[in-house]
């Protein structure tokens, strides 16, 4: 319901007559000031759509942001910020009104004092320099900085709900079911009455109530009589819950949130319930960017991904890794996916980013603890890259109580990196976890994440697991014949993803499994697969217009509308008598045409595979009933070179991680000659020597190094030697690692 025109609260976005300089200027600057030294913006608006996705540096530092305001008589006035990366200072009149930091929240900013005494411009300065106290500092993804998200005035009068609560919408909505009935615990907090006033509490077409406010906070409980539950797809009813502020009759101010009534579960046999029934939170994760805009988002954009999440018919996803936007989750909310939130306390721990990490968890559990659609709260994500003691121990059992506390009816969640240890005691902090696997890409080969997650299993059968992150990574340019790990082909990342999602399929126990990535996404330190500044394990490009073979055999398994779509269309010239023609889809018999002429027929699910000769230029249709898709291929004697990866490494974003060096055991850091005087040492040693010399091909077989140059590279580190050899990864270099620290000096 929308407030009564003459209404104290009016809510006004302020996204025009913005100047930005991208330099800090000082807090008495006038806006003309900073025009001078920059230029005129509309927000939302970052620095870095350009430079944060094309590789290498990025500006990282503090630019200025300014406009003026007008006071319009309200008693008070507020301004609201959505994101802001990723520390904003807040000034009116060259006065510093608050300071914030963490760039993917909302807050707020009181200005009436200021405004009242004659201060117009409205400076705000922002800093996504590095530091070591806000998070996230490491991680792989672009840390695109600037006024990112809506800013609004909200000018309330004296006495109205609260607009300090670390951002959140003034009123929380708590629905308990039982049964067809749910009682929803309804609490408002309320600022600067001096007098007798009430709340008038509602649920729209349900119930309502009158409660005087005590203290500062109004409480009421409402019943809700033939409940309909929030069922994620199938059926995502949201109610609103409304609290008018009064004063007799008077409506001071009025806020409304939209809930839904739902009970889950997570069992370590069963996976993930929802309303008591199994209900397999299959999925992807998302971050927010995309191409050319950085983070500046638009409703079509919004729009654009949850169309792509409802075609996938994906039932949930992980909102990585950091908080996003209110709209997101709204949309998140009805279309019926379940989500994972989560905070940037990512990668390496911050020992003074403790506070931080509490700060950002608090807000994002406030802000969102209504969406129907979210049923955990992310506590970090590989956090234990450089290693994992008390103090990391001690911060996560902090956060989990402390979301806990705030929150008593959602599940905590850890994402793990697969080099902790199972055993570990930060596995057992939160409710659930899972862990970020890539066996078959950065480590290992693909069926090896099958026996990890077994082992576990048969460990632990009474934990919970899930898969938080798998995959790999594709340039759509490169093709092959003969696609192997490594490479960055599109027909890698299929096959990789056939048999994960078999994998999956194969265990029901996986509470939650969610792919890296529905998009690829700005990575300002990669420089990989034929691109700078992109991971590209998306599942669709980075504009969102290209859907990668992959995305149709996700299709083919989660999603209900009847397709077919024959992959490796970007594969045309082929130099193969006979090629191997693969089709995606959900339907149980395909047959397949050749020029027109059926060629042969199949069934199976899924994955329907035929082997067609090449004679010159094919037309080749997949058909199932009324449905079919088409490709045309063609016999040549040499492919186009740019459609061959060239030679590189897989490379991540570990560069300047400080691996663990534990006193007493051998790490990357000692010498060779050292480590080998271990007799498990010596062992590891000659495997990794092997690796390398076979990951040169012939010329690296068979080599002998001679006594004085062997003594050279004994007194080397590991880590120079792994280094200089190059064509390693840096997740092997830190499993290797791993294994080293187990080796008692």
């Amino acid at each position: 319901m929308p407030l009564p025109p003459d209404s104290p609260r009016q809510v006004t976005p302020i996204l025009d007559g913005w100047a930005f300089a991208p330099v800090a200027l000082p807090p008495d600057a006038s806006w003309d000031d900073v025009v001078l030294a920059g230029e005129q913006v509309v927000l939302p608006h970052t620095w870095n759509a350009v430079d944060g996705q094309a590789g290498g540096g990025y500006h990282r530092g503090t630019s200025t942001y300014a406009r003026l305001v007008e006071p319009d008589g309200a008693a008070q006035t507020w301004v609201e910020f959505e994101g802001v990366n990723s520390t904003a200072e807040v000034y009116l009149g060259g006065e510093l009104r608050a300071r914030h930091d963490g760039g993917y929240s909302t807050f707020r900013v009181d200005l009436t004092k200021a405004l009242a005494d004659g201060a117009r411009t409205l400076l705000v300065v922002v800093d996504n320099a590095a530091n070591d106290r806000v998070y996230p500092q490491q991680a792989d993804f672009t840390f695109y900085g600037g006024i990112y998200r809506d800013v609004r005035l909200i000018t309330v009068g004296p006495t109205h709900f609260a607009l300090d609560d670390h951002g959140g919408p003034g009123l929380t909505v708590t629905p308990t079911l039982d049964g067809d009935r749910a009682d929803v615990a309804l609490t408002a907090g309320v600022t600067g009455a001096t007098g007798p006033v009430s709340v008038r509490f509602g649920i729209d077409g349900e119930a309502s109530v009158t409660v005087p406010v005590v203290d500062g906070t109004a409480t009421a409980v409402l019943p809700v009589e033939e409940v309909r539950r929030w069922h994620g797809l199938r059926d995502p009813h949201l109610y609103t819950a409304r609290a008018e502020l009064l004063a007799g009759e008077t409506v001071l101010d009025a806020v409304d949130v939209r809930f839904g009534c739902r009970e889950f579960e997570v069992d370590p046999q069963r996976g993930f319930l929802l309303n008591g029934e199994e209900y397999p939170l299959r999925g992807v994760s998302r971050h927010q960017d995309h191409e050319g805009v950085g983070n500046v988002l638009t409703e079509e954009m919004r729009q654009q991904d949850l169309a792509l999440l409802r075609e996938l018919g994906a039932t949930t996803v992980r909102l990585a890794h950091y908080q996003h936007d209110q709209r997101t989750y709204d949309l998140c909310d009805e279309a019926g996916i379940v989500v994972w939130a989560e905070i940037p306390q990512i990668t390496v721990f911050l020992p003074g980013g403790t506070g931080n990490a509490r700060d950002q968890l608090t807000e994002l559990v406030v802000q969102n603890r209504h969406h129907a659609s979210i049923i955990s709260w992310g506590l970090s994500n590989e956090i234990t890259l450089a290693g994992a003691g008390e103090d990391v121990l001690a911060a996560h059992r902090e956060l989990n109580r402390l979301a806990h506390a705030l929150d008593p009816t959602r599940l905590t969640a850890m994402a793990n990196l697969f080099l902790l240890e199972t055993d570990h005691p930060l596995v057992t902090v939160p409710d659930v976890m899972s862990y970020n696997l890539y066996f078959g890409w950065y480590v290992g080969e693909v069926e090896d994440n099958d026996t990890w997650l077994d082992d576990f299993h048969q460990a632990y059968p009474e934990v919970a697991i899930g898969l938080s992150e798998y995959g790999a990574d594709a340039n759509p340019l490169f093709q092959s014949a003969a696609p192997v790990k490594g490479d960055y082909t599109e027909g890698y990342q299929a096959l990789y993803h056939e048999h994960m999602l078999t994998m999956i399929e194969q265990r029901p126990w996986l509470w939650a499994t969610h792919v890296w990535n529905l998009a690829d996404f700005g990575s300002a330190g990669r420089n990989e697969g034929g691109v700078a500044g992109r991971n590209q394990k998306g599942l669709v490009s980075f504009d969102r217009t290209v859907k990668k073979d992959a995305f149709y055999l996700y299709k083919a398994a989660w999603a209900t509308e009847p397709f077919v779509h024959v992959a490796g269309r970007r594969r045309a010239d082929r130099v193969e008598d006979v090629t191997e023609v693969i089709v995606y889809s959900n339907q149980e018999r395909v047959t397949l045409l050749v020029d027109g002429a059926e060629h042969a027929t199949a069934e199976g699910r899924r994955v329907f595979r035929f082997q067609v000769p090449l004679t010159g230029e094919h037309r080749i249709t997949a058909s199932s009933g009324d449905l079919d898709d088409s490709v045309v291929l063609r016999r040549v004697d040499e492919v186009p070179a740019a459609t061959v990866m060239p030679t590189t490494t897989i490379a991540n974003w570990f560069d300047d991680t400080e691996l663990p060096a534990p006193e007493g055991f051998f790490s990357i850091r000692d010498t060779l000659g050292d480590i080998k005087q271990s007799e498990q040492g010596a062992r590891l040693i000659g495997s990794v020597l092997d690796t390398l010399a076979t990951s040169r091909g012939e010329v690296g077989r068979g080599v002998e190094i001679p006594a004085a140059m062997q003594a050279i590279v004994d007194r080397m580190s590991l880590e120079k030697l792994v280094r200089q050899a190059g064509g390693v990864p840096v997740e092997q270099i830190a499993a290797l690692n791993a294994q080293l620290n187990a080796i008692a000096k």
